[in-house]
């Protein structure tokens, strides 16, 4: 399965549907795992200080680039990774929700209510949801910028 490479993207929906499949958390952090591998790798050039998610126990990158999107608004895409499986994992389901949107689109989606309903929350340490959540607030930062900006193919 490919989990999260800009051109075969695994959907939130697929996500969710295949995460009811799976009973046992082990077979869900399996799937966590396997959706992180499915990243495609960060080249160098990106592993940045400015594009390293600051809060996460781990280490994480993240970056963006910026598409015009005519009166629709800016698109953001993301690349990024992390060190560690799970993380690489989380990353992939944030691309699912995030990667390819509209700027407005990003900022209105709850992403810790999609956490949440995956049962993430109650799963993962304290550590790693903190770390969720600085990668939905670098990522809606980065989708302000952009709406406020409204600049084609710029990284952020």
């Amino acid at each position: 399965m490919t989990a999260a490479s800009s051109d075969t993207l695994t959907t939130l929906d697929e996500i969710v549907d295949n995460f009811s499949l799976l009973e046992e958390w082990d077979d869900r952090y399996r799937y966590v795992i396997e959706l992180g591998r499915g990243l495609r790798p960060l080249p160098e050039r990106d592993r940045t200080e400015a594009n390293k998610v600051q809060g996460c126990a781990s280490q994480v990158w993240l970056a963006t680039t910026v598409h015009a999107n005519g009166q629709g608004g800016p698109t953001l895409t993301f690349s990024g990774d992390s060190d560690a499986h799970i993380v690489r994992g989380l990353i992939a389901i944030l691309f699912a929700m995030f990667s390819g949107k509209r700027a407005g689109d990003i900022l209105s989606t709850d992403a810790i209510a999609v956490f949440e309903r995956l049962g993430l929350r109650e799963h993962l340490t304290p550590q790693r949801s903190n770390g969720f959540r600085s990668m939905v607030e670098r990522i809606r930062a980065d989708a302000r910028a952009a709406f406020c900006l409204n600049v084609s193919g710029t990284a952020i």
